[in-house]
């Protein structure tokens, strides 16, 4: 037995397209009803939150698609009325235990600045404790190409760690992370990863049999590998062993905790924000930013690029382009060339005392590690 799994209070579970609907589109009832099954027997023990992917799939059929479009106005089409569908099956398939569900819809906007995030964790936390089932999933209905998570994977490890999880379980069509393709015969699955050096000349695939949903074992592993980073460990299994995976059976493959668990904000800075432009930093600047623990000031930054307001996020770049580090800036993209390679000192007698600060503060950026 997994004992961090059984001792798990506060879960998160994915669940993939696949898992959930045909592959020519449309919910398969009897797969949702499952799932339900399964997460309804352990919420009597458990607080549980489902990061549901589905939408766009749900919507294919309704709308006389054959396959997944690829262009996005038809993406938020199929999602608009897949979404409908794909809340009312949870909510018809709980009612059959008494439980109600709630429809959680987030984009990176929601989740990237401070107060949104704050406002996210304060809406599921209160449905949780009302004995709500928060049902998660990406708003695509109204994300553009430059505001999207991507992928519920991803989306479903920064919940984790956002309503702060004990436990982080990612359900797909694959029973685990082997090390080639499960179809080829001579590969095994790896049934622990204590660290990246674990997955050390594994080739993992990046799609799904399904073809309905945009995730894959890529998407998956670097969710667990987000998660694991900030403290959460991770069960990566198929659907039809949900209840394994919460039981604590050795099951799929676990990913151990890797890391301690970081402030709200940085997490959510590294992995969920879309920069709104770039500041590229001298050499002097980089060094005292990546291994100083420095601020990053005026006199370090070289050049400006975009457009964007003061707490936008931004990218930190070297000489050469190479993203460093990310931060919310404190100041607008149209103040900034005049202060560039000038100490705070000097900007504060010209300019007003409200001018010695930083550009970016250390509590507001996060290093960006290759």
């Amino acid at each position: 037995m997994r004992e961090e799994v059984t001792r798990a209070r506060r879960i998160v579970v994915k669940v993939g397209s696949s898992s959930l609907t045909t592959a020519a589109g449309g919910l398969d009832a009897d797969r949702v009803d499952a799932l339900v099954d399964t997460l309804a027997k352990a919420g009597e023990r458990k607080e549980i939150v489902l990061v549901s992917s589905g939408a766009i799939a749900a919507g294919l059929a309704p709308l006389g698609l054959d396959r997944r479009p690829r262009d996005l106005a038809r993406q938020q089409a199929a999602a608009s009325v897949g979404q409908g569908l794909l809340v009312a099956r949870y909510t018809a398939s709980f009612a059959r235990y008494g439980r109600r569900v709630g429809q959680v819809l987030l984009t990176t906007v929601d989740t990237s600045r401070r107060a949104h995030y704050r406002n996210a964790y304060r809406t599921l936390d209160q449905l949780l404790a009302m004995g709500a089932v928060p049902i998660v999933n990406e708003n695509d209905t109204v994300a553009t190409d430059e505001i999207r998570f991507g992928d519920n994977d991803r989306l479903a490890a920064l919940v984790a760690h956002l309503v702060r999880a004990d436990l982080l379980v990612l359900l797909s069509d694959v029973d685990g992370l082997y090390d080639g393709d499960p179809s080829t015969p001579g590969t095994s699955r790896i049934a622990e990863v204590a660290g990246p050096q674990d997955l050390d000349g594994v080739s993992i695939g990046s799609a799904g049999k399904a073809g309905v949903g945009t995730g894959g074992m890529v998407t998956k592993v670097e969710a667990a590998r987000i998660a694991a980073a900030a403290g959460i460990p991770v069960v990566l299994t198929s659907a039809s062993r949900a209840a394994d995976a919460l039981a604590g059976r050795s099951t799929g493959t676990y990913f151990h905790r890797t890391g301690r668990r970081s402030t709200d904000r940085l997490l959510w800075l590294a992995h969920a924000s879309a920069p709104q432009g770039a500041l590229t930093l001298d050499d002097g600047a980089v060094r005292a930013v990546l291994d100083g623990g420095a601020s990053l000031l005026p006199a370090g930054i070289a050049a400006v690029e975009g457009e964007f307001s003061a707490g936008d996020p931004v990218e930190l770049r070297d000489t050469t382009g190479r993203a460093v580090a990310r931060g919310l800036v404190g100041y607008d993209a149209a103040e900034l060339p005049r202060l560039l390679g000038r100490s705070t000192r000097d900007l504060a007698k010209e300019l007003g005392p409200e001018y010695e600060r930083e550009v970016v503060h250390r509590d507001d950026l996060v290093v960006l590690r290759p």
